[in-house]
C-alpha cells in the first residue's frame, strides 16, 4: 500500500468564454496545490491583493469564471489491485479527468472523493485535469430551479455546498473561490483497505471503553483481521470473507481522564489499528490519539426554565467561549502553526471553548488535534447559516454524505463536545419573515430536526447534538427564548446600548458581540487612505456591517468623551468594544447559578476589517482580548447592580475553595477614601457568592468624581465601579511619570500616575508592526504604578512609547474643539 501526493507541476487556466482580463485569458499560471485560484493569481502578480483597499470589488469575475487545473505525472505499472485518485477537498463544482477520460464529478466542498483510476493509467506520463465550473452559475441554476429562498445576504450560498462566507458576510470579503483546496494523490492498494476507523470513547464506573467501528473496502473476498491497541490493551477480530465491518471493544481500567483546560490535564493515548490479510501480511495501519472523558449535556427543566450545561466527567463546566470563523478566506494559508498561535491566544484569554460557526467549514484535523492537546472544547456547527436551505436533491444527498463523513472523521476527539444543526436558521424561520416567502417549501427543518440528529446518534452518540444556535429545546418554545437552551443577543449592537445585557439572565449565551476596528498597524497595512479617517474610502470598504459606523458612534455617544481626531476615535471605539463585552461577560458570570456559559462573537477574523473580533485579521490582539482575559479569569471579582443597590460578586471557576479577605472602598478621583467595608470571601469550588454592599458605599457624594474599588489581594484582579459615564466624569487632565528600560528581548515601560489614569493602554504597533504588549486597559489611581512589557523585532523609540498616540487613557481626550492634552511625562 502506498500513498503518493500529486501536488507538483500544476498550471491554472481560465476556461475560454468568460469575460476575464486580457492578461489572464489564455495564460498558463503556475498553481499551488493545495490552494485556490485567488492565491495563484495573486502569486503570479496578475491581481491585486483582495485584502487591500477595495481590490475585492475588482475581482468578483473570478467566481463567475470556469477554471482548469492540469498536471502531468509519471507512473509505472505494478501489481496493486487498485489505484485510487483520492481528492480530500475540491472547491466545488468539478469535473475530474485522467488522460482525457472523465472519472467523476463533484458538487460539494465539504466532502472527499475517491475514484478508481487503475485502468486509465499508462506507463510514463499521465495527465490529470480538473475543471471547476463557476460556483455562481451552479448556485444560481439551483436557485432558478427551486425558487428563491430567504437569505440574510443577496448571494446564493444556500444553493451550493460550499463555504457560505466565501460569498461575503458582515465581517468578510466576497471572494468566491475555486480550486484543489486539500490534498490530492494516488492510493495504491491490494486485497483490502481501511475505509473508516471510528472510535467511540466513553468512561463509566472507572473504566474507559473504546468501541472501535471499522469499515473495510475490498478488492476481493479473502478473510481479514483487524488488530487494535490502546493504553496497553489489545484486541483482534476476524472479518470473514465478504464482510465489510467489524466492531472491536477495548476496555481500559482506571484511565487518566481528559479534562477541559482549567479543570485538569489532557492525557492522550495512542490508538493503533492494523488491517491484515489472510497470510497475516499487514495491509494498512492507522494511528491517532484519543482521550478518555465522559460527556453529558444537562437540559433537565428546572425552576428557571431549561438549562444548557455541559458536564465533562460529571463536572459541570462553565463555558468561557468564543466563536470561531475561518481564520483566512483562503484556507490553504491557515497552517498548523497559525492555528497554534490563534489557539494560544484563546487559551491565554482564559477561553475554554471554541464554537466553529456554521457559515465556515468543518475544521481540520490540525484544528482538532491542537484542541485535544490544549483542552479547548469544540462546538462544531453543521454548515448552515442565516438562510433557508432547500431539502430537495441533489442538495439533500450531498448534505447527508458530508454529514456522515464529517461525523465519522471527527469521532474520538475528546475536544468535540457538541454538534449543532445550524446557525440562526430556526430563529430566522420564526422571526425574519420567512414563512410567507416560503409558502410551504422546504427550508432546512428536516435537516436540523431529523436527518442530522439521526446521523449523530448512529455514528457518534458520545457527542451531544443540538438542532440550532439558538434553540430552546423544543418547537413549542420560541427558539431564542433566553430561559430555555441557548440564546443569541443581538439587540445589543443592532439597536440597544450594551448596558442592556444586564436585563438578561439567560441559560446560555451562544452569541453576543460588539464591534471595533483592527489594530492601527493592520489598518495601515491594508488601507492606503490619506488621511486615514473613520469614514475614508478604505475604512468604509473594510466595514461590512449595515450602519456599522453609526452603531459605533451611538456607543461612543452613550459612554465616552467625543473624539477630537482619528487617533481618539480608534482608541475609544476599541475601548468601547472591550467595555461592552467585559460588562456582558461579568454580568452573565455573576448569574452562574442560572447561566452555564457564554460564547463571545468572535475570537478571530479572516482579513483586515472592522468587526466583533478580539484578534484582528493580521493576528494582532485588540483591547477586547485583554478585557476578555480579565472577564474570563478563573477567579473574578465584579461589582454588579442588583435591586436598586450594588453587590460584590465573587466567582470561583476552580476546583478549590476561594478564601481571602476583601475590601471595598469608595474613593474620590484624587484617591481620598469616603467609605469602606471589609469582608471575608469564602467561595466554594465552581460557585459564586453575592454580597450586598452597604448603602454608604453605593451612594456617592458626587457621582462624577467618585468610584468604588474592590480588591482581594493578589487572589484576583481588582474590580472597579464608576458612578457616572466617562463622558460625564470630572476627569483631571492626565499626568504621569514614565521610565523605559531594557528587559530581555524587549522593553519595560513603567508608568506612575500623578492623577487618575482611566484605561491606560499602550499601542506599540504604531511604532513597529511587530511590537506587542503584555497588558492593556489599566486604571491607576494617583500614586499607583504599572509596568508594560513590550517586545518587537526592532528597536523602539522610548520617548514615543510614553506619549500620544502610543500611550493613551480616557482622560487624555481633549474637550471638543480643544487641543490634545500635553502628555509629556
Amino acid at each position: 500500500m502506498t500513498h503518493r501526493t500529486l501536488h507538483d507541476g500544476w498550471t491554472l487556466r481560465a476556461v475560454p468564454g468568460a469575460p476575464v482580463p486580457p492578461e489572464i485569458a489564455g495564460a498558463a499560471v503556475p498553481a499551488t496545490v493545495p490552494g485556490c485560484v485567488h492565491t495563484d493569481l495573486l502569486a503570479a502578480g496578475l491581481i491585486g491583493d483582495p485584502y487591500l483597499d477595495d481590490n475585492e470589488n475588482r475581482l468578483t469575475w473570478i467566481g463567475r469564471t470556469d477554471w482548469s487545473y492540469e498536471t502531468t505525472f509519471g507512473w509505472q505499472p505494478g501489481d496493486d489491485d487498485r489505484i485510487d485518485l483520492v481528492c480530500a477537498g475540491l472547491d466545488t463544482v468539478a469535473t475530474v479527468t485522467v488522460n482525457g477520460t472523465e472519472v467523476g464529478r463533484t458538487e460539494n466542498q465539504h466532502r472527499s472523493y475517491r475514484f478508481d483510476v487503475r485502468s486509465l493509467l499508462r506507463a510514463g506520463d499521465n495527465t490529470l485535469a480538473i475543471r471547476f465550473d463557476s460556483p455562481y452559475r451552479y448556485a444560481e441554476a439551483q436557485q432558478d430551479r427551486l425558487g428563491e429562498l430567504p437569505n440574510a445576504y443577496p448571494e446564493p450560498f444556500n444553493f451550493i455546498r460550499k463555504t457560505a462566507c466565501n460569498f461575503g458576510w458582515d465581517w468578510g470579503p466576497t471572494v468566491v473561490t475555486a480550486g484543489i483546496w486539500q490534498e490530492i494523490g494516488l492510493h495504491a492498494w491490494s486485497t483490502a483497505r481501511l475505509a473508516s476507523v471510528r472510535p467511540l470513547v466513553t468512561v463509566a464506573d472507572g473504566t474507559g471503553r473504546v468501541e472501535l467501528h471499522v469499515e473495510v473496502e475490498r478488492a476481493g473476498d479473502a478473510p481479514l483481521t483487524v488488530h487494535a491497541v490502546v493504553a496497553g490493551v489489545a484486541v483482534e477480530v476476524a472479518v470473514a470473507s465478504g464482510e465489510r465491518t467489524a466492531v472491536l471493544t477495548l476496555d481500559v481500567p482506571d484511565p487518566a481522564l481528559w479534562w477541559p483546560v482549567g479543570y485538569g490535564d489532557q492525557p492522550l493515548h495512542d490508538l493503533d489499528v492494523t488491517l491484515r490479510g489472510p497470510d497475516g501480511r499487514e495491509l494498512e495501519t492507522r494511528s491517532r490519539r484519543i482521550g478518555f472523558r465522559s460527556l453529558r449535556l444537562d437540559t433537565t427543566p428546572d425552576a428557571h426554565g431549561t438549562p444548557f450545561t455541559l458536564r465533562v466527567n460529571e463536572v459541570p463546566v462553565f463555558v468561557k467561549g468564543a466563536n470561531w470563523i475561518p481564520d483566512d478566506a483562503f484556507p490553504n494559508r491557515v497552517t498548523r502553526a497559525r492555528l497554534a498561535e490563534r489557539f494560544g491566544q484563546a487559551v491565554d484569554a482564559n477561553v475554554n471553548l471554541l464554537r466553529v460557526w456554521g457559515g465556515g467549514r468543518y475544521e481540520s484535523t490540525d484544528f482538532y488535534e491542537l484542541a485535544d492537546s490544549l483542552g479547548l472544547l469544540v462546538q462544531q456547527d453543521f454548515l448552515f447559516a442565516c438562510a433557508a436551505y432547500p431539502e430537495e436533491e441533489p442538495l439533500r444527498g450531498e448534505v447527508e454524505a458530508e454529514a456522515r463523513e464529517q461525523v465519522a472523521r471527527l469521532a474520538g476527539h475528546p475536544s468535540l463536545v457538541l454538534w449543532t444543526g445550524n446557525n440562526e436558521n430556526i430563529w430566522g424561520w420564526h422571526d425574519w419573515g420567512w414563512q410567507m416567502c416560503l409558502d410551504g417549501r422546504t427550508w432546512g427543518r428536516g435537516y436540523y430536526l431529523e436527518m442530522l440528529p439521526a446521523i449523530v446518534r448512529e455514528l457518534d452518540p458520545t457527542v451531544a447534538y443540538w438542532p440550532g444556535s439558538p434553540w430552546s429545546g423544543t418547537e413549542e418554545i420560541h427558539p431564542n427564548d433566553p430561559a430555555h437552551g441557548t440564546t443569541h443577543i443581538w439587540d445589543v449592537w443592532n439597536t440597544d446600548d450594551y448596558t442592556k445585557y444586564r436585563e438578561y439572565v439567560p441559560r446560555f449565551v451562544a452569541e453576543f458581540g460588539y464591534q471595533a476596528p483592527p489594530a492601527y498597524a493592520t489598518l495601515r497595512r491594508s488601507i492606503s487612505d490619506e488621511p486615514l479617517a473613520h469614514d475614508s474610502p478604505g475604512m468604509a470598504h473594510h466595514q461590512k456591517a449595515i450602519d456599522g459606523d453609526l452603531k459605533l458612534q451611538r456607543g461612543l455617544d452613550a459612554h465616552l468623551p467625543a473624539p477630537a481626531d482619528f487617533d481618539d476615535w480608534h482608541y475609544l471605539t476599541q475601548l468601547n468594544q472591550a467595555r461592552a463585552i467585559q460588562l456582558g461577560v461579568e454580568h452573565f458570570r455573576s448569574h452562574r447559578d442560572v447561566c452555564a456559559g457564554t460564547i463571545v462573537w468572535q475570537l478571530n477574523d479572516c482579513w483586515p476589517v472592522t468587526s466583533w473580533s478580539a484578534v484582528d485579521g493580521d493576528g494582532r490582539r485588540k483591547p477586547l482580548w485583554y478585557a476578555l482575559r480579565r472577564a474570563y479569569a478563573d477567579r473574578l471579582l465584579t461589582v454588579q447592580p442588583r435591586d436598586g443597590g450594588l453587590t460584590l460578586v465573587a466567582v470561583n471557576e476552580t476546583g478549590q475553595a476561594w478564601t481571602a479577605p476583601a475590601t471595598v472602598v469608595r474613593l474620590t478621583l484624587t484617591g481620598q477614601p469616603r467609605a469602606k467595608t471589609s469582608v471575608d470571601l469564602d467561595v466554594p469550588a465552581y460557585s459564586r457568592v453575592v454580597l450586598a454592599l452597604p448603602v454608604e458605599l453605593t451612594r456617592p457624594d458626587e457621582a462624577r468624581s467618585e468610584l468604588l474599588v474592590a480588591a482581594a489581594g493578589d487572589t484576583a484582579e481588582r474590580a472597579l465601579w464608576f458612578f457616572a459615564e466617562d463622558r460625564d466624569m470630572q476627569w483631571p487632565a492626565a499626568e504621569w511619570d514614565a521610565a523605559v528600560e531594557p528587559a530581555g528581548d524587549g522593553l519595560r515601560v513603567r508608568v506612575t500616575a500623578r492623577t487618575v489614569l482611566r484605561d491606560l493602554t499602550l499601542f506599540p504597533d504604531r511604532l513597529d508592526p511587530s511590537a506587542q504588549v503584555d497588558r492593556a486597559l489599566v486604571t491607576l489611581l494617583p500614586g499607583e504604578s504599572t509596568t508594560f512589557t513590550v517586545t518587537a523585532d526592532g528597536p523602539l523609540d522610548p520617548a514615543a512609547l510614553t506619549n500620544r498616540p502610543v500611550l493613551r487613557c480616557v482622560n487624555d481626550i481633549a474637550p471638543a474643539g480643544g487641543a490634545p492634552a500635553d502628555l509629556s511625562p
